[in-house]
């Protein structure tokens, strides 16, 4: 065997044990975030109509140019509703976690809203580590809340960033997938992450 083969066959057995240690590596971060704890921590950027209502306590407190932008867009049966919702993953792993892909089922005062999926790789540090995964949110709202007045409506969307006497109950069904190598591979169930740290 030439030089240059044996170079070659050096370098083909380097690249199969990196490619299996990464292997391993996804594997056991798939293992870790089976582990991790999972909280909803805020929702920002609530806009209705175009209209942030962040910090508005009720529909009556917005300005008479803002109430018309809304209700006006209410006429034409529509009023779309935008937000962050951030998930804290927290990981008592002496190990990274990690994490590929994401679906979620979203829950407001047991209604449910919408489902969507975040495609991104989530890695949270070790001992107690933290990592935020913001899970952007868009609906209409009179698709979801029928038969419900343009007033109700609006404050459905003002407490849902808690500025209402009485904040919404928001609720995430998840399932986590990762990928080892090629394979994707998915958690067997949904589970449910609210206020307070859950593990699945």
């Amino acid at each position: 065997m030439n030089t240059s083969s044996i170079k070659f066959c050096i370098l083909a057995m380097l690249a199969v044990i990196m490619v299996s240690c990464s292997v391993l590596e996804q594997a056991n971060e798939m293992k870790n975030f089976a582990k991790c704890e999972f909280r909803l921590k805020n929702v920002q950027d609530v806009t209705l109509a175009g209209v942030d209502v962040t910090d508005v306590d009720q529909f009556s407190d917005l300005s008479y140019s803002e109430a018309t932008n809304i209700t006006m867009t209410a006429v034409k049966g529509k009023l779309p509703l935008y937000f962050i919702l951030n998930v804290e993953v927290r990981n008592p792993n002496p190990e990274k976690a990690s994490m590929s892909r994401f679906l979620w089922d979203l829950f407001i005062d047991d209604i449910k809203i919408t489902s969507g999926k975040v495609i991104k790789d989530v890695k949270v540090p070790p001992d107690g580590g933290i990592a935020v995964m913001p899970i952007e949110v868009g609906i209409d709202l009179f698709e979801v809340l029928t038969g419900e007045s343009a007033d109700a409506v609006a404050n459905f969307a003002i407490n849902l960033s808690g500025g209402g006497g009485t904040p919404s109950r928001i609720k995430l069904r998840a399932k986590p997938t990762v990928y080892i190598g090629t394979t994707q591979v998915k958690y067997p169930g949904f589970f449910t992450i609210e206020e307070e740290f859950v593990a699945e």
